[in-house]
């Protein structure tokens, strides 16, 4: 009975090591990088998002809207609740190479972080290198 309850123990100490082995070969290479928007601008070929870059910068980038069509698309629109939250970027990368986003948007178009685009101005010069997906920091 003692060689039973010994092997047993070892058998514990040891198995958490392979399955640590096991998991470290199943895992992917994926990082998220979440950015706090300034304003989201939506328009006729899709949302238009103003960040901050650096201490005095902003930054400007495209979402098409075609992205946001299917259950499996490379974008997804998510309502903030009510309340203080500030609209965010979540943009997430597999092996170094853009993957897909979550924009986390307030529901009322009242917010004051939702802004117009002015009629006759160019959005297009943002959507223009949309499937590399760039930020610029």
């Amino acid at each position: 009975m003692k060689k039973i309850i010994i092997a047993l123990f070892i058998l514990a100490l040891a198995l958490p090591v392979f399955a640590q082995k096991i998991s470290e070969e199943n895992s992917s290479d994926v990082y998220y990088v979440n950015l706090t928007l300034e304003k989201v601008y939506p328009s006729k070929d899709g949302y238009v998002l103003q960040y901050r870059r650096g201490v005095n910068g902003i930054g400007y980038i495209g979402i098409p809207n075609e992205w946001f069509t299917d259950a499996a698309s490379k974008a997804e629109l998510i309502a903030l609740p009510r309340g203080k939250n500030w609209p965010t970027v979540t943009v997430f990368y597999k092996h170094g190479e853009f993957s897909h986003i979550r924009l986390y948007v307030h529901k009322s178009k009242a917010h004051p972080t939702w802004g117009n685009v002015p009629q006759g101005a160019d959005v297009s010069r943002h959507f223009k290198d949309a499937e590399n997906f760039k930020l610029e920091f």
